[in-house]
């Protein structure tokens, strides 16, 4: 038991140092981009260039943030927990962020490539596009095929509700409908 509970105070320690250096180089990259955008407006460059290379480094702040949030809460909150659920609940959030990262770097780099008229390096675009492609098809393949254990949601379609008509009158309808608007 003693063991046990070392370990679990070691994971959170080591959770909260990880979050914290990921959420510090996050704050770093913003910061960073927005100093080095105001300078180079500053000295007359192309507005473009400026908000393609904003958009490019937010993507990847953005991407570290999310990965801090998941070792806070997967490292750093629960003490015992299945690996399989573990993996359930995080991957789709980190893995649709990195593939958002990855299409719109390829899409930065076909707007980059047809601005400067180089055409025939199209294919670097392409394969980071086609591999975001290829991540999210892996992603969902996995979603599949993994056990569902503990992520259940069980819908109680036949809870009713009360909902006024704009006429005045009410009537009953599905709870599941009744909160979704």
């Amino acid at each position: 038991m003693k063991n046990d509970a070392l370990s679990v105070t070691i994971q959170k320690v080591f959770a909260k140092g990880f979050t914290f250096l990921f959420l510090a180089i996050s704050a770093t990259i913003l910061l960073s981009t927005l100093g080095t955008a105001v300078g180079q407006l500053l000295h007359g460059e192309d507005i473009t260039q400026i908000v393609i290379k904003i958009v490019n480094a937010g993507v990847i702040a953005m991407a570290v943030f999310e990965l801090a949030m998941v070792i806070s809460k997967e490292y750093g909150e629960e003490e015992g927990h299945d690996v399989i659920v573990m993996l359930r609940r995080t991957l789709p959030r980190f893995i649709g962020t990195v593939c958002v990262a990855l299409s719109l770097e390829g899409l930065i780099m076909v707007i980059k490539y047809s601005q400067l008229e180089l055409a025939g390096n199209l294919h670097y675009p392409v394969a980071i596009i086609v591999s975001a492609a290829l991540l999210l098809t892996a992603l969902g393949a996995f979603l599949r095929l993994a056990p569902n254990r503990g992520m259940e949601v069980p819908l109680q379609i036949h809870e009713t509700a009360s909902v006024s008509s704009q006429k005045g009158r009410t009537s009953a309808v599905p709870a599941v409908a009744a909160r979704c608007c």
